[in-house]
């Protein structure tokens, strides 16, 4: 599965959310939700994330921005 770029995923393999930034090869390029450093996942171990990952996934970039944790 090769999911669009701008798509919300679930790598399976360290159960991080990211967002896709590109295809490099046989990866999947994906970015922190929030920004950070982007990491390479297996496209056969990156699943679409369900609403309730990506509002988990908002509420905890939302609070650590409150707290200062994140620029």
């Amino acid at each position: 599965m090769k999911p669009p770029v701008g798509a919300y995923v679930v790598d399976t393999r360290t159960e991080r959310i990211g967002v896709v930034m590109g295809h490099e090869g046989p990866y999947v390029q994906l970015r922190p939700f929030g920004g950070g450093r982007e990491w390479d996942a297996d496209p056969l171990a990156v699943r679409h994330a369900t609403p309730e990952e990506r509002l988990r996934a908002a509420t905890s970039y939302a609070n650590a921005r409150s707290r200062g944790e994140v620029p």
